[in-house]
């Protein structure tokens, strides 16, 4: 047993500290035991340009999710009703198989409840010539001392930041702590890479986004996430503002979920941003919130 399997022995990876002995085959509170799953390892055009770029971003999908949250658009693989069991050293072969494809970057995409063995991937692929940079793709809801552990190993933070009010992270992702835990890991995340680093072609080599996704009805909470990030770290940081919310079957009956973002509401949130003083920044223009935004989890 290595070291950072037996982080799964007594399971507090994540916010939720669920103490469950994964590695014999109990389920945290992201639905996994210690089994390690992908639902999708593949280039992926539809990320930030600067993760993207020309080439796509090496994506790897993590089956389940600390957060579990009721309008997700992964919903399928969030639950961990899909994925295929891979092993250490097969998902050392995936990275490996992505930077031979060309790939800008790995980005693990929701990686928090798999870390342990991310990270031994991540040992074997570097011995083997992996040499592209990592992205750690979350939805914020972070332990900070998890986080810690990562120091050396990732590149570039791709971080939600969902809420500032707790009954909406209480109502949504049934965690009214999101925003208490959200702030000091983004303080670690971004202490690990300061200031962002970018290559001479405009790809990111090092540094933090981060991403909020207006959700219909809540401008006043967007606005707030906005101030916070910008007051607190300034240019330090890069935000991502998202209007691609996708209102699935169901939550066709709840009052705030039920709709798009209007234009307006994110035209506000955006000049919001702009007044504040907010330059690095990224904002979706057209269909954003198209089902085209929605990778189709076949196993690739």
């Amino acid at each position: 047993m290595t070291y950072t399997e037996r982080l799964m022995r007594d399971c507090t990876l994540c916010p939720r500290r669920c103490h469950v002995n994964r590695l014999q085959g109990q389920r945290g509170a992201c639905g996994m035991t210690a089994e390690l799953r992908i639902a999708r390892a593949a280039l992926h055009p539809w990320e930030e340009p600067c993760i993207s770029g020309e080439q796509g971003s090496g994506t790897v999908f993590f089956s389940g999710c600390p957060l579990q949250c009721v309008y997700c658009q992964n919903h399928e693989i969030a639950a961990g009703r899909l994925g295929k069991p891979c092993t250490t050293e097969q998902l050392a072969e995936t990275f490996l198989d992505l930077q031979a494809q060309h790939a800008h970057n790995i980005n693990l995409v929701t990686p928090t409840h798999m870390m342990p063995r991310i990270l031994d991937a991540l040992q074997l692929a570097k011995e083997k010539g992996l040499r592209i940079p990592i992205v750690y793709n979350t939805g914020g809801y972070e332990n900070p001392e998890t986080l810690k552990l990562l120091e050396g190993w990732v590149d570039i933070y791709l971080t939600d930041f969902k809420y500032m009010s707790a009954a909406l992270s209480g109502a949504y992702s049934h965690a009214a702590d999101y925003a208490e835990m959200a702030k000091p890991a983004l303080a670690e995340m971004v202490r690990q890479t300061g200031e962002a680093r970018f290559s001479p072609d405009g790809m990111m080599r090092r540094g933090v986004i981060v991403r909020h996704l207006l959700l219909p009805g809540q401008t006043a909470d967007s606005k707030t996430v906005v101030e916070y990030l910008y007051r607190t770290y300034g240019d330090k940081i890069w935000i991502s503002l998202m209007n691609q919310y996708t209102p699935l079957e169901w939550v066709q009956e709840d009052p705030v979920l039920h709709r798009r973002v209007t234009q307006a509401e994110y035209d506000a949130v955006v000049d919001y941003a702009v007044e504040l003083g907010v330059e690095n920044g990224f904002t979706q223009e057209g269909e954003a919130a198209s089902e085209s935004f929605i990778p189709q989890f076949e196993g690739e």
